[in-house]
């Protein structure tokens, strides 16, 4: 990069810290004036001298579905946890069933997560998930009754440290629940919470569902044959 350019890296820097939350590259350039803006490449230029600056710090530069974000390194967060003194209730198995369907079935309907799942699908659970804008509708099968289609989000990528879907683990390396949940970071909603947070942020708190079964947007669409 050029000698000057130096500033770029600082500008770069101050507002991924300063935001809170995940910039574009297009995000970014808008910080400039119109005459001064630099070029996407120069942003991304800027944005690895970035994070190599990170390299031995407990914080890294990461590139999630919304953008790219400094976050805390995920070996650290046992130790950065305590920073909460309260510690979240796990998921339920029914709510993280229900939302691994929906990750690598979408879109899908209630109905058909009740079909593969066997049992029904707590109100309480798609409640959740919305409230956490991990899922969305993103249509109406067309079939009697309408039933809703859901879909995951870019809040769920982002949370789960993850670009697109293809970053999912392929079904075929996953046995069991148990292993797609380790897989998708379920283990410890507090430690998810703390990896996935800006150097300014703190974890939201996690909503606790009922004992009974309880339980924005991704991209590629939907298939528009499904939706009407």
């Amino acid at each position: 990069m050029a000698e000057t350019d130096s500033t770029l890296v600082q500008i770069v820097e101050g507002a991924l810290l300063a935001a809170g939350r995940p910039l574009t590259l297009a995000q970014l350039g808008e910080l400039f004036e119109e005459h001064e803006r630099p070029a996407p490449a120069d942003i991304r230029e800027a944005l690895a001298a970035a994070g190599e600056r990170c390299a031995d710090r407990g914080y890294e530069l990461r590139e999630v579905a919304s953008g790219f974000r400094f976050q805390v390194r995920q070996s650290l967060a046992p130790w950065v946890a305590r920073l909460w003194q309260e510690r979240p209730q796990k998921y339920s198995r029914a709510l993280l069933e229900t939302l691994s369907l929906i990750a690598y079935r979408q879109p899908i309907t209630r109905g058909e997560i009740e079909e593969i799942r066997g049992v029904a699908v707590s109100s309480n659970i798609i409640k959740t998930l919305h409230e956490r804008e991990w899922i969305r509708v993103v249509g109406h099968r067309d079939v009697p009754g309408r039933p809703a289609m859901y879909a995951t989000t870019r809040q769920f990528l982002d949370y789960f440290n993850l670009k697109n879907l293809d970053q999912l683990p392929a079904l075929a390396e996953i046995r069991d629940l148990e292993t797609l949940n380790a897989e998708l970071g379920f283990n410890d909603p507090l430690e998810a919470a703390v990896i996935d947070a800006g150097l300014l942020d703190t974890p939201a708190a996690t909503e606790v569902e009922p004992v009974a079964d309880a339980a924005a947007s991704h991209e590629p669409p939907p298939d528009p044959e499904q939706i009407h």
